[in-house]
């Protein structure tokens, strides 16, 4: 599927002779070095990626690490040196004055940081005022001015003023100003940055909120780790103007690319990074009624190592027989039936389940059944490996590894054939 946004080996260097600066590049030298040298200041070097229709990609990296940079040569505001920024078919590095204007008017937008509303305006024509800028009849403005009002809440104060409006509210009608438009596109750079930490934690939950309904194309541009995994599809580590490693939430903080990258997620809470499908495993079970089950169930158990296995009514989950209560049953004559010792109610999770939502089962002994959409168990968890992945020790020796990567897949996807 072609990707929504395209960047092919961008370059941005300030100065009036970047080819001497891209030489020192080539030559492996620093930042610092190339600008001692030459004068020259390297923004941004050698950055690819792309972005699918609807992914949120997030750029992360501390100040000076040239995020703000490449997110302003995205929509024009900075022209590239070099490379291309293609918007389908559109590159804004290289298209005409008259193009670009027409790309930004319909496919992208751009929320800041600093609010940027006009004091003297309402909140209705703050968030109406791109749309006075394509030429939008006054009555068309103030219609999709107040859509975009109650897509974030604020349609109650339409007709108030900025100064009337806490910071978050403000921030919710910067927001409310880019949706107005409706961009294809939405440019986000920072715009948290300036808020308490509860109010930034509001507005992520409901970036993610629209975001369901949306379904827009972000790029979203942060110096918080925690705030790149939480919304990120895909998360860039931006450093001197390069990207140190790309990949998902887990990707990164499982494998850091280098010790860059580790020291920003070595005190991530992973139980917020990784969900149940993560650590799920294939579900061993016996079906509810079959003959010999009982003797089934102990066989498999044995063989796999497990001190309980769950039980299935055709696709359904029936409950989980414990190796202990089931050996000693089938010692008993004529205690071969399962629902005579079976435990029928078990932890179940769904898929998307974060992990530190799971250690209160896991500290239960039982095996966590996760279950896909249609309620039928689609993996099952042990106690360890929850344990072992909160702890970012997924090679402790007592973990119990997952028999294959298909179990992983039949839980991620949420359902089996």
């Amino acid at each position: 599927m072609k990707p929504k946004l395209r960047v092919e080996n961008v370059y941005k260097i300030f100065g009036d002779n970047p080819e001497q600066a891209l030489e020192g590049l080539k030559e492996g030298k620093s930042k610092i070095e190339i600008f001692e040298a030459t004068g020259q200041t390297v923004g941004v070097q050698d950055v690819s990626f792309d972005v699918g229709e609807g992914e949120i990609f997030v750029v992360m990296g501390l100040s000076g690490s040239g995020k703000s940079t490449l997110v302003r040569t995205l929509n024009g505001l900075i022209a590239p040196t070099y490379g291309k920024i293609l918007i389908d078919d559109d590159d804004v590095a290289s298209c005409s004055a008259d193009r670009l204007r027409k790309v930004r008017r319909e496919k992208i937008t751009m929320v800041f940081q600093h609010f940027a509303l006009f004091p003297h305006k309402t909140v209705a024509d703050n968030v109406a005022y791109g749309l006075k800028i394509k030429g939008e009849g006054a009555a068309e403005r103030r219609k999709k001015a107040l859509a975009a009002l109650e897509q974030v809440g604020l349609a109650a104060y339409a007709d108030s003023f900025p100064s009337e409006l806490s910071g978050g509210m403000q921030q919710r009608v910067g927001l409310a100003r880019g949706l107005a438009t409706d961009p294809q596109i939405l440019l986000m750079d920072e715009p948290f940055g300036a808020l308490d930490p509860l109010i930034r934690r509001e507005m992520q939950e409901e970036l993610l909120h629209l975001q369901k309904k949306l379904k827009k194309t972000i790029i979203f541009i942060t110096h918080d780790l925690n705030e790149a995994l939480l919304l990120g599809d895909k998360i860039a580590i931006m450093k001197d103007g390069e990207f140190v490693q790309v990949g998902t939430a887990q990707e990164i903080v499982d494998n850091p690319a280098d010790e860059y990258v580790a020291a920003f997620v070595a005190d991530i809470d992973r139980g917020r990074v990784f969900d149940a499908a993560h650590v799920a495993e294939r579900p061993i079970t016996v079906e509810l009624g079959e003959k010999g089950a009982a003797e089934k169930a102990l066989e498999l158990m044995e063989e796999h190592n497990r001190n309980a296995l769950y039980v299935v009514d055709k696709d359904r989950i029936a409950g989980l027989v414990t190796y202990q209560e089931l050996a000693v049953a089938a010692r008993e004559e004529g205690r071969t039936d399962l629902s005579e010792v079976m435990v029928t109610e078990v932890p179940t999770v769904e898929r998307e389940t974060p992990l530190n939502e799971l250690y209160g089962a896991a500290s239960a002994g039982y095996p966590i059944a996760v279950a896909d959409k249609r309620g039928r168990l689609a993996g099952v968890i042990e106690a360890q490996a929850v344990f072992s992945q909160l702890s970012g020790d997924e090679n402790d020796e007592t973990a119990v590894p997952a028999e294959d990567a298909e179990a992983r897949q039949s839980a991620s996807e949420g359902d089996r054939p």
